[in-house]
């Protein structure tokens, strides 16, 4: 396989996974926010990634928010599955579930926590393949594994068969320019082309799509991407200079995190204001409860137009 096998591209949600007051899993709201995604005219989405805080759900739970996801979307758009584990034979096993509940494809971070060398993170993507022939994405997230994945090394993980995407979350971007320029024509690649700059990185060398923390746009942000397809350059110049306004107001550099807490739990604050099915956060996430913090917080959503004036603390 490679990047021609897959037709994964546009924006794609990395959705949060609703939790009530008790901690127990809202499926509802989950089929809820995934329709919402859908109307929005989104392209895909990425179920228990970091946003859908796959870490502090147990392996049934997380094959449980898998079915539900996989049949709320039945087939509309792109449904990836994250299997990150601490080993491959975790990972294959959440993997080999996804598939056969009907997933497009499965994704993965380098282990965390292990810190693991470049020849270890060759051999678990190795052994992640060969649980199942579905398509996989490797996931760059350094701040959650402690290790940048760079150019050689993802050539090296796009020569294992069913490798055909690459989600690409590092915090330095000239080197994710570098990588993309290197790997684009082997795998789909998604990172940060929703800015000035990433748009100057596809018009030089091309890319595939952006994989956000939710949405809090909406459909901005699929147009964004159905107006470069149709040569629109400079109404995707105008969404992504108010998304780099936007966006340090509410999140720390490299998008780790928000500027009044978790990413998660700040996301899902910004989600109650706005409406959006998100329920609340599960520890060792806690809510973003501070009065200060949720008036800045709804301030800067009016400021952008995201809420009315008149909206309701």
């Amino acid at each position: 396989m490679d990047r021609k096998d897959v037709t994964w591209r546009g924006y794609w949600t990395a959705c949060p996974t609703p939790f009530r007051a008790d901690e127990s899993y809202d499926a509802d709201a989950h089929r809820e926010l995934l329709e919402w995604y859908i109307d929005q005219g989104f392209h895909g989405t990425l179920i228990n990634g970091t946003t859908g805080e796959w870490f502090s759900q147990s392996t049934e739970e997380r094959m449980t928010v898998a079915e539900n996801a996989i049949d709320a979307v039945a087939g509309r758009i792109t449904v990836v599955i994250g299997c990150t584990a601490y080993t491959a034979r975790e990972a294959g096993a959440l993997a080999k579930h996804a598939v056969a509940a009907g997933a497009d494809g499965v994704e993965s971070t380098a282990p965390p926590y292990v810190k693991p060398f470049d020849h270890e993170i060759v051999q678990y993507y190795r052994d992640l393949a060969a649980a199942t022939d579905a398509p996989l994405m490797v996931y760059n997230w350094v701040h959650g594994t402690a290790v940048d994945m760079k150019a050689d090394l993802i050539l090296k993980l796009a020569d294992i068969d069913t490798i055909v995407s690459l989600k690409d979350s590092t915090p330095d971007f000239d080197q994710f320019c570098h990588t993309s320029r290197r790997v684009v024509d082997r795998l789909r690649v998604f990172g940060p082309y929703m800015s000035t700059a990433g748009v100057e990185q596809l018009k030089a060398h091309g890319g595939d799509g952006f994989i956000g923390g939710g949405s809090l746009w909406g459909a901005p942000d699929g147009k964004f991407w159905e107006d470069w397809w149709a040569g629109d350059e400079e109404a995707c110049l105008v969404h992504a200079r108010r998304t780099e306004e936007l966006f340090p107001k509410l999140w720390l550099p490299g998008g780790w995190a928000g500027q009044y807490g978790g990413y998660q739990s700040q996301l899902k604050a910004l989600m109650k204001m706005l409406g959006q099915p998100g329920g609340l956060p599960r520890r060792p996430r806690l809510p973003v409860d501070d009065p200060h913090a949720l008036e800045e917080m709804r301030a800067t959503l009016v400021q952008f137009g995201l809420l009315q004036e008149t909206a309701a603390a």
